[in-house]
């Protein structure tokens, strides 16, 4: 079944339909990795989005159930050149398109996906309709299309009710989990929203115990903490903070997570709160932007924003440069910051823009790419030991551990 990509400039791509049998209108987005496609769908982050991938063939592995970062699909549209229909791989558990219409998300396939990259490289991040009618009618569609707008969407991601995630050790390596540790299979199947990593065992850990604010977590984010030894205690994004600091954790993670930060007007006042407490804090992504929005720095949008595996940030402190894992369409604005609050930590190689933060005499960093990768590569991951650190109350200089600590 033909099936039509329309774009708020007028542009229409013509392909082939591809998961659930319905129509949506969305903003459209670009990711470049490689590999890793179920880790995107499964990003809670793409909510309100429809994902372009532009690797030229998607699906060639299947999706493996065990892999997920949530318990379902977020983005509202999938789009793709090539979709593998026949995946090999033994842990396969269905293919793109079942799991498409499983979560009754639409897409499209056989679309120029260069052609519409540049696009929106060009001319900047835009809205778009995915649907499968011929008679479409352009002049009374483009307006519709026009004025979608992603809205508050870390309510409709962000968990119901707080859980908890226990430290944890492989057995196999008898040390910490590098942040593939597994959900239990019957556990997500009964539908249980917490992580319940397979063939592991509990363990003291470290006794630290990070309290979590899921904004759209990742749960490589709660899985990274947990094989450190910390015990992790996940909050829905709109926990009063009064209730984080009675729990007296000894650090707070703030996370990822959808839409514009300037639209949490609720979540900013609490994270100001915490920022008046001595409790180190490590935030992530969206997090990173609302804690900056919190102590009174600004966020713009940027042109498209940088969703893939392959993005080189550099340690201001030590000059070295990692290539990181990213998602986000807006961005910290560094200009009007005041360096008493926070100063520059990283920064993007490719086009300067703000990367992370270090907050002046506080116990806070942030940084705006994904140290827990998922996809993407893991070099950046010394940060949450770099939190452990902090948490510990350690002081020593760490350079030598690629990190950057506060003056």
């Amino acid at each position: 079944m033909k099936a039509y990509l329309i774009l708020e400039d007028g542009t229409v791509f013509e392909g082939t339909h591809i998961g659930a049998d319905r129509e949506v209108i969305s903003e459209i987005v670009f990711n470049t990795s490689m590999a890793g496609y179920l880790e995107v769908l499964t990003d809670p982050s793409y909510a309100g989005q429809a994902v372009c991938m532009t690797y030229p063939l998607i699906g060639n592995y299947g999706i493996c159930r065990d892999d997920c970062e949530a318990l379902r699909p977020w983005p509202d549209g999938f789009i793709v050149r090539e979709l593998s229909r026949t995946p090999s791989n033994f842990r396969c558990d269905c293919t793109i398109q079942q799991y498409l219409e499983e979560n009754n998300i639409p897409g499209i396939s056989g679309i120029d996906t260069r052609a519409l990259t540049r696009i929106l490289r060009e001319k900047g991040t835009m809205n778009g309709m995915i649907t499968a009618d011929k008679n479409y009618d352009l002049e009374k569609i483009l307006p519709e299309i026009k004025k979608y707008t992603t809205g508050k969407v870390v309510e409709k991601v962000s968990c119901k009710e707080k859980y908890v995630v226990p430290p944890v050790l492989s057995p196999a390596e008898n040390g910490p989990l590098s942040g593939a540790a597994r959900f239990d299979r019957e556990a997500w199947e009964k539908g249980i929203r917490e992580p319940r990593p397979a063939l592991i065992r509990e363990l003291n850990g470290t006794g630290l115990r990070v309290a979590l604010m899921d904004f759209g977590a990742k749960a490589n984010i709660a899985r990274s903490l947990a094989g450190r030894g910390c015990e992790v205690t996940v909050y829905p994004g709109l926990t009063p903070a009064e209730e984080i600091i009675e729990a007296r954790p000894h650090g707070i993670m703030l996370s990822n997570g959808p839409g514009d930060p300037k639209e949490c007007d609720f979540i900013i006042k609490q994270i100001r709160e915490l920022y008046e407490t001595d409790i180190p804090i490590f935030a992530i992504c969206l997090g990173h932007q609302l804690m900056a929005l919190a102590t009174g720095a600004d966020t713009y949008k940027m042109k498209y924003g940088h969703r893939g595996g392959n993005h080189p940030v550099k340690d201001l402190m030590t000059g070295r440069v990692y290539i990181s894992s990213q998602n986000h369409g807006y961005v910290v604005d560094v200009k009007g910051l005041d360096p008493k609050v926070a100063v520059p930590a990283f920064v993007n190689v490719n086009d300067g823009t703000n990367e992370g933060l270090s907050y002046t005499g506080k116990n806070i960093f942030t940084v705006q790419f994904h140290p827990e990768a998922c996809p993407g590569p893991q070099d950046s991951g010394y940060l949450f030991d770099r939190f452990i650190g902090m948490m510990k109350g350690e002081t020593e200089d760490l350079r030598e551990k690629g990190g950057c600590r506060n003056a």
